[in-house]
């Protein structure tokens, strides 16, 4: 009797563990990069995202060229983390006028894909968005 109670409780334990590490498969916390097209054939605009997670929260920052090509850093909000989805807002001002791009996608081992939606001329568009992984250096 005894050796089953405890076959039970291991079985159990394991079976919490699997629960446990799917629900929180993927690390997204580091850095991850991406490009998009350049405005009017120009070239490639790189942008970076540096993100840490904590229990289903998500912060950090995007780092994107801006219109001078200067790289502006703006703070994620609304960051969170559901498995291996997650979803955050960055709110950018210009001319004194914020605008604010909602990010969803889903991690992998070393790429986040989804998609960008924002609101342009009045008209809410998406873009897909692919972020590769930046290898941590030693």
């Amino acid at each position: 009797m005894k050796k089953r109670s405890i076959t039970k409780q291991l079985t159990l334990a394991a079976l919490t563990v699997l629960a446990t590490l799917s629900l929180h498969a993927a690390d997204i916390s580091g850095t991850w990069t991406w490009s998009t097209p350049g405005r009017n054939g120009g070239p490639d605009r790189t942008s970076k995202l540096t993100l840490a997670e904590d229990h289903g929260k998500l912060a950090g920052t995007v780092s994107a060229p801006g219109r001078d090509g200067t790289a502006v850093d703006s703070p994620i909000s609304n960051g969170n983390v559901d498995g291996d989805k997650i979803s955050f807002d960055v709110v950018r001002e210009f001319d004194g006028n914020k605008f604010t791009s909602s990010y969803s996608g889903e991690v992998g081992a070393d790429k986040i894909t989804g998609k960008i939606s924002f609101n342009r001329n009045g008209n809410v568009q998406t873009r897909d968005w692919e972020a590769k992984r930046v290898a941590a250096t030693p």
